[in-house]
């Protein structure tokens, strides 16, 4: 495919993805367009990884979950490598690692590395989970032979391995891989791209194997203060992109914590209002940093319960719905979790601290905003540790001896 003069990185996915269909290179899932694709010939490029020290020398390796990677899965798993796959679009966390059953065979770990295998039998890795990756294999739509890649425009590849960055999982001599057809091979001019953009230092085709000796560095990190993936290729954190990935919610709340500037491009606006609390009850939970002198809230022992005296009706009414928080590492202060609640706007209407018992329970006024609390909470970390966080059990039961427990 030939790469025009003032092309931009929308024109080369095009002209790539209708090559591929027009040529016949195309395969399952049809159309290619809008994907990262397959092709014929992708397990072929695939099987050639076995080749490459870099693979052999490797115990821990990322490889995205799209269909032209699952050779390179399937070589993972049968070379009794940890295999993680990034989650779809980041919903649930960062990473899960792949699982066999015991004594699984070769047809079993060829169900292991398809789409539905990441999904029954993997495990979730937490920020904290300590992944050490030594080997990144990315799709792409199109790649140079310098290096230079182009994903299919949502960024999230980029967005991994800057993540990845962030929490020590990578270092900057990890080895990154794509695998694409040869056809898929283009120039891309040096300005299309940006610092985010993730290079690579192999390229696997059907016929070739390619070192690229690339020297463009690659992503530092999480960079907040940019602006969001977009039509023009721009990339910034924005709370929109925090609201759909929760795990990059945590992970800016331990970087902040860290004293790195996690500041967005959209707080400069408002960055007067975004240092007040933004509700009633973010007011509430703020000032009472001392539980004694809160109206509705009592101290007993490692036990906590605080109320926002704004809605003694909704509390009284029973029609709260509670979620669940545990894991919470000892010595963790009760100021500590109101602090994150705040950061990540899911301050509860009433919070019942059980340091004790390594846990508490957040009182929400109905379950769609109680359920909105969990997902952004997934992956939150204290001290170290993630924290579990879900809808409490057993809701009317609990919840009564909650509010008996204020009397």
């Amino acid at each position: 495919v030939l790469s025009p003069a003032g092309a931009s990185k929308q024109d080369i996915r095009q002209r790539v993805w209708d090559y591929l269909e027009g040529s016949g290179l195309a395969a399952f899932p049809r159309p290619v367009h809008g994907r990262i694709p397959n092709f014929e010939g992708s397990h072929q490029a695939c099987c050639s990884i076995r080749e490459l020290d870099v693979f052999h020398k490797a115990h821990e390796v990322k490889v995205d979950p799209d269909k032209p990677l699952e050779g390179v899965r399937l070589a993972a798993l049968q070379a009794r490598k940890t295999l993680l796959v990034p989650t779809p679009r980041l919903r649930t966390g960062l990473f899960n690692k792949i699982v066999p059953p015991p004594g699984a065979t070769k047809e079993m770990l060829r169900i292991c590395a398809t789409s539905q295998g990441v999904k029954d039998f993997s495990v979730p890795v937490g920020l904290d989970g300590k992944a050490r990756v030594d080997l990144v294999v990315v799709g792409s739509v199109a790649v140079s032979e310098k290096g230079w890649r182009i994903g299919k425009g949502e960024g999230y590849a980029d967005m991994e391995y800057a993540m990845m960055v962030s929490m020590g999982a990578v270092q900057a001599d990890t080895p990154v891989i794509t695998i694409v057809h040869d056809c898929q091979i283009v120039d891309i001019a040096e300005e299309l791209l940006g610092d985010h953009d993730l290079t690579v230092d192999y390229i696997l085709t059907p016929t070739r194997t390619i070192k690229t000796n690339c020297k463009r560095s690659k992503p530092q990190g999480i960079m907040w203060h940019k602006a969001s993936y977009s039509a023009t290729g721009n990339l910034w954190v924005s709370y929109e992109m925090l609201r759909k990935i929760p795990v990059l919610k945590s992970l800016r709340y331990r970087e902040k914590q860290a004293g790195k500037d996690v500041l967005l491009k959209d707080e400069h606006a408002d960055l007067a209002n975004a240092a007040k609390p933004t509700t009633l009850n973010e007011k509430a939970m703020a000032e009472n940093t001392r539980p004694q002198a809160a109206t509705g809230s009592t101290q007993i022992g490692q036990q906590y319960v605080e109320s926002d005296s704004l809605s003694p009706t909704l509390e009284r009414s029973g029609t709260l719905t509670t979620v669940y928080v545990g894991n919470i590492p000892p010595s963790t202060r009760v100021s500590e979790l109101k602090h994150a609640l705040r950061e990540f706007h899911v301050t509860p209407v009433r919070l019942n601290w059980q340091g004790a018992q390594h846990r508490a329970f957040l009182d929400y006024k109905d379950k769609a905003t109680a359920t909105s609390a969990v997902s952004s909470l997934q992956g939150l970390s204290l001290r170290g540790k993630t924290l579990r966080v879900e809808l409490a059990r057993n809701q009317r039961n609990k919840g009564q001896v909650e509010i008996n427990s204020q009397k």
